[in-house]
C-alpha cells in the first residue's frame, strides 16, 4: 500500500488530470447526447458547441482546484487563467468541430454504427470519441505548460 501511495503522490497531477478529464468527457458526452435528443442529430455541430461550453466550465473549475492546485482567486489571476483556459479550449474546440465536420460530412462516419455489448454506437459518437483523445492530449499540455504553469521560486 505504501508503494501505491508513493506512486500516486509522484504522479498525482497526471492521475487527477486523467480522472477529472474522464469526468469532463462524460459531462461533454452526456450533454452532447442530451442535445442530440432534444434538437436532433442534424444539428450535431450546435449540439457539440453546447456540450463544449458546459464541459469547459466544468474543466476549468476542476483543473484549477483539484488538478493544478491554483489557489489564487485574485481578479488579475482569475482573468488571466480564464482567458488562457478558454483561449486554449477554443483552439481545441476548432480542432474538434473541424474534425467532426471532416469525419461526418466528408468521410461519412455518420453512415456507420457499431454495436458493443448490445449498445449501438453511432458514427457521430465514434468520431467524437476519436477526436476527444486528440483534444485531451492538447488540453493537458496547454494547461500544464501555459495556463496553470507553476511560477519558479
Amino acid at each position: 500500500m505504501k508503494k501505491l501511495t508513493e506512486l500516486f503522490l509522484k504522479y498525482k497531477e497526471l492521475v487527477t488530470y486523467v480522472f477529472f478529464g474522464a469526468l469532463t468527457t462524460l459531462v461533454n458526452f452526456l450533454t452532447f447526447s442530451l442535445f442530440r435528443w432534444l434538437l436532433g442529430e442534424e444539428l450535431y455541430l450546435l449540439n457539440n458547441a453546447i456540450a463544449w461550453l458546459v464541459s469547459v466550465i466544468f474543466a476549468y473549475i476542476t483543473n484549477k482546484l483539484f488538478v493544478f492546485g491554483s489557489k489564487s482567486f485574485e481578479t488579475k489571476t482569475l482573468l488571466k487563467e480564464i482567458s488562457e483556459f478558454f483561449g486554449a479550449r477554443i483552439f481545441s474546440f476548432g480542432l474538434e468541430e473541424g474534425g467532426m465536420w471532416l469525419l461526418i460530412d466528408l468521410l461519412s462516419f455518420g453512415d456507420y454504427s457499431l454495436t458493443v455489448f448490445g449498445f449501438k454506437i453511432s458514427g457521430q459518437l465514434i468520431a467524437k470519441l476519436l477526436l476527444s483523445v486528440i483534444v485531451v492530449i492538447f488540453n493537458y499540455f496547454a494547461s500544464k505548460l501555459v495556463i496553470f504553469k507553476k511560477k519558479s521560486k
